[in-house]
């Protein structure tokens, strides 16, 4: 029994230790991109989990090479038909909205949950751009912070070259909610604006999230606990803060978020809220600023807002209104 007890001891001393000397398993936890969930999905044939989608790659650096899936909206189903990737391509500047899809950490653009919003954005008339970065699914290259931020931004300028002047949207679900306010932070210091950000089930800054995660807690009341966490996250360069982006931020924003977020806790989107409320009201847009919460009671969690009944409608609305004012 004292063996156990000694080596349990052990195991659990160890872990702020190998955290030290090696802050590189902190990057892994965060990004999970080694799980490359679901297995059995081929990503070149997104017709086995979703139709009127073609898969194809971009190479936002040398050596560096992202899959896609652009998926079409209801309105170009029966079209598409036999057709090929550039007429897929050319399909972008219809006049329909795009929405750039960046999904949060583990997993690639397969994943169920992910493939369920894809099918309610289409069928609502989007077209959806489904983006692994680099590291993810079937891209090359290890992820980072810039690096992904990198990945979302060349996507973006890819779609709005083609998208003929239609509405091209980010739309980031928890870490990809982070990505979402980098790379919209970037460009507007290139001196344009994203035309529309959503965001679903999005933290304040990853640290907090890492923090509040239950394997965390076990650790918290070790003295200096929370503060190694907070200088590893600073050697490897991550920090995802959308509190800090939303700050200077002027792009409409919607943000979605369920009470029951077990990953990300609720208060984290209601303090993006009214960050994003008070930096818009400076400069009088805080009318397209919104944010729609979820019950509890609808068990909806951290990766089910696809199942909201009434999903569609909200973007639909969010959307309309942008493209009223255009």
């Amino acid at each position: 029994m004292k063996k156990v007890v000694s080596f349990l001891l052990t195991a659990y001393v160890s872990v702020p230790v190998l955290l030290y000397l090696f802050p590189w398993i902190l990057s892994y936890a965060i990004f999970s991109h080694l799980l490359r969930f679901p297995y059995w999905v081929d990503l070149r044939r997104p017709q086995d989990v979703l139709n009127h989608t073609c898969n194809f790659y971009l190479s936002p650096e040398e050596g560096v090479s992202v899959g896609v899936w652009h998926t079409l909206p209801a309105s170009q189903w029966e079209a598409a038909a036999g057709r090929d990737l550039d007429w897929y391509q050319e399909a972008l500047g219809d006049g329909r909205p795009v929405i750039i899809y960046l999904h949060g950490n583990l997993g690639t653009r397969a994943i169920r949950h992910r493939v369920e919003l894809v099918k309610i954005l289409s069928a609502a008339g989007y077209h959806v751009l489904s983006l692994d970065y680099r590291g993810f699914g079937d891209s090359s290259g290890e992820p980072s912070e810039a690096g992904l931020t990198n990945d979302a931004l060349y996507l973006h300028h890819w779609a709005k070259t083609r998208s003929r002047g239609s509405l091209v949207c980010l739309w980031g679900h928890s870490l990809g909610s982070g990505v979402a306010t980098n790379a919209a932070v970037k460009i507007q210091e290139q001196g344009s604006a994203v035309d529309a950000l959503i965001l679903e089930a999005a933290f304040t800054r990853i640290g907090e999230v890492v923090a509040s995660n239950r394997l965390a807690k076990l650790y918290m009341f070790l003295p200096g606990f929370e503060s190694l966490l907070w200088s590893i996250l600073e050697r490897i360069n991550i920090s995802f803060s959308n509190d800090k982006n939303l700050q200077t931020l002027s792009s409409p924003l919607l943000i979605l978020h369920a009470e029951d977020d077990n990953i990300v806790p609720f208060h984290m989107g209601q303090k993006l809220y009214q960050i994003s409320l008070r930096a818009q009201r400076e400069s009088e847009t805080s009318d397209r600023v919104q944010m729609i919460s979820y019950g509890a009671s609808l068990g909806l969690s951290h990766s089910h807002i696809s199942s909201a009944p009434d999903l569609a409608d909200v973007v639909r609305k969010f959307l309309q209104n942008l493209e009223r004012e255009r």
